[in-house]
């Protein structure tokens, strides 16, 4: 058996510090909130850290990139008070949410694809200016014009108003909208859900801008994996080393 990591060495807080550009304040505040261990004290009060801590301090600064500030707290503090059950099933939530939004950016690649680089074509029934009526739009989507009015009170689609006649008039980013919305919709995909990728496409001006948002989806969780393969990295050796322990 090794040394143990608790008594090998002992670290002032700005020994800690130093290594992660963080101030000494910071490490005080990580073990105050149970991310690191509780320190040792010196017969005169002032705290004294062992390279078990640097250990929790690495795994939690390497988790925070793949899993957010607040779940790689909890982990950490999971693992702190021994409920390592817990701590894993939080990776594995971490993990499951990667996997659903890696789903979810293949769904709207696939309904982007679908409609085509126009959107869904305006068939008779169009108001004009490429606008469309709302029972035309709904007929060629094979869906109810109440659906629409319901997309509309969930921010899906903003049809505009025939000035003549007070109908919903779809311009043609509403319909592609609606096309967007009910290819989602097949694939399982609440409203809820639907509502965001929306306002994604639209804040990047339609589907050939969001190519390009679409690649930055892409690599963001790619580097959401990587982080939670080194965060895993370094908080399997900081189990590892507590394992020497008494």
């Amino acid at each position: 058996m090794g040394k143990n990591p608790q008594t090998a060495g002992r670290l002032r807080p700005v020994d800690l510090a130093r290594g992660h550009g963080l101030s000494t304040q910071a490490v005080r505040n990580y073990e105050a909130s149970g991310i690191l261990p509780a320190a040792d004290r010196t017969p005169h009060g002032y705290r004294t850290y062992a390279p078990l801590h640097a250990l929790a301090l690495a795994a939690f600064l390497a988790l925070v990139p793949g899993h957010g500030h607040g779940t790689a707290a909890s982990i950490m503090r999971a693992v702190n008070r021994g409920d390592e059950e817990e701590a894993f099933r939080l990776v594995d939530e971490s993990h499951a949410q990667l996997l659903e939004d890696r789903r979810t950016l293949r769904a709207v690649e696939r309904a982007l694809g679908d409609l085509g680089p126009d959107g869904v074509p305006a068939p008779d029934g169009s108001a004009g200016a490429g606008g469309m009526f709302v029972g035309p739009l709904a007929g060629k989507l094979g869906i109810r014009p109440a659906t629409l009015r319901k997309w509309e009170r969930a921010g899906l689609v903003s049809p505009g108003r025939d000035p003549r006649t007070g109908y919903r008039v779809y311009a043609e980013a509403d319909v592609r909208d609606a096309g967007l919305a009910h290819q989602l919709r097949r694939g399982g995909y609440g409203l809820d859900q639907i509502a965001p990728l929306i306002a994604r496409l639209r804040a990047a001006g339609g589907p050939e801008p969001l190519a390009t948002a679409l690649r930055d989806w892409h690599a963001r969780l790619a580097a959401r994996g990587r982080a939670m393969l080194a965060g895993a990295a370094e908080l399997d050796a900081y189990l590892r080393h507590g394992q020497d322990g008494p």
